[in-house]
């Protein structure tokens, strides 16, 4: 059975790998914009960026899930 299934465990593996690095970018921002005296537009800035790069990786794999069904 897990030879059967062995690109579906890769590629949850993967994306769920990548899930757990956006959350430590994301702490590891945070410390840092607690730390330093970073006015609030400019934590806004950075959050947004972080957002956009988590939102672009789940529509990649949405799109990507739609092309390979063929939808």
């Amino acid at each position: 059975m897990l030879s059967e299934h062995y690109e579906l465990i890769e590629t949850l593996g993967t994306n769920f790998a990548i899930a757990i690095l956006f959350v430590l970018i994301g702490l590891a921002i945070q410390d840092v914009l607690k730390k330093g005296d970073v006015p609030k537009f400019g934590r806004w800035f950075v959050w947004l960026v972080l957002f956009l790069g988590c939102a672009g990786f789940i529509a990649k794999g949405i799109i990507q899930a739609f092309w390979e069904a063929g939808l």
